[in-house]
């Protein structure tokens, strides 16, 4: 549900707040109006967006992996690393919305909100979890977030924003960001010639996160995943390389992998 975040979100036209205009918009004082679809997740951007995110076979794939818990060890990473708050629990780049419960399953009094720009993604996020709520916004632009609003914020494979999140988070919050190890699906990219995690991901990372921000310190985090000629396929469809590799011509095997995440905290320099 979109009304606990409701208190935190701002008009991405003129920045003033929100708040309810019958079941199906939001409204701000100025009178912009914003849909809320028939799924639940509200469209907040104050334009067109660039790109259309991942899609609905990507999403259809990454919930069907998901769902059988091939990543839950990402999942359990996040919630054991998070705090007892109640503020609001931002998830940058949700997807399907269920690292966003995983924690919020651990933070019991927090609302949520997860940002995509993928429509089919969003359908998702917005029923993970009762207490999240999911909204349409294109993560390099500004966010629709009032100043110093979350608390926490999380980032799993997905573009950072580095001064957007240094202006939305409060000054006493946390950056979760997940990214690829180095090792991460190496079995599957040299079989399957996939897309390679860089080498120098860690630099880039802080990069585009800027000098506003300072590593409090990375864990590694791995599984082995014994998947099924079929959940080999699967997987495929929910990466990048999904976009650059054949469905048709794909012959998936049944394979041995390892899965290996970097999750870095950051807190406002």
């Amino acid at each position: 549900m979109i009304d606990g975040a409701l208190p935190y979100l701002r008009c991405p036209v003129c920045g003033e707040g929100l708040a309810r205009a019958g079941d199906q918009a939001l409204r701000c004082r100025q009178g912009h109006s914003f849909d809320i679809a028939r799924q639940g997740y509200v469209n907040l951007t104050a334009g067109r967006s660039p790109h259309p995110g991942d899609t609905a076979e990507m999403i259809a794939d990454r919930a069907a992996f998901l769902a059988e818990g091939h990543y839950g060890f990402i999942a359990e990473a996040l919630a054991e690393t998070v705090r007892p708050d109640d503020g609001l629990v931002l998830d940058a780049g949700t997807g399907t919305g269920d690292y966003l419960a995983r924690v919020l399953q651990a933070l019991p009094d927090a609302p949520g909100l997860g940002l995509d720009v993928s429509k089919p993604a969003l359908r998702r996020a917005a029923r993970a979890h009762p207490r999240a709520g999911a909204a349409l916004a294109d993560l390099w632009r500004p966010l629709p977030l009032a100043d110093a609003s979350v608390s926490v914020l999380l980032n799993v494979f997905a573009p950072r924003n580095g001064p957007e999140f240094h202006r939305v988070l409060r000054p006493t919050g946390v950056l979760l960001v997940a990214t690829p190890a180095q090792d991460h699906l190496r079995e599957l990219i040299s079989t399957y010639g996939l897309i390679r995690v860089d080498p120098a991901k860690a630099e880039r990372v802080a990069e585009t996160l800027g000098s506003s921000w300072r590593a409090e310190g990375t864990v590694t985090r791995r599984r082995t995943l014994h998947l099924t000629a079929a959940r080999t396929r699967t997987l495929i469809g929910m990466t990048p390389s999904a976009r650059h590799v054949s469905r048709d011509d794909l012959r998936a095997t049944e394979i041995t992998v390892t899965a290996a995440i970097d999750l870095t905290v950051y807190r406002p320099a």
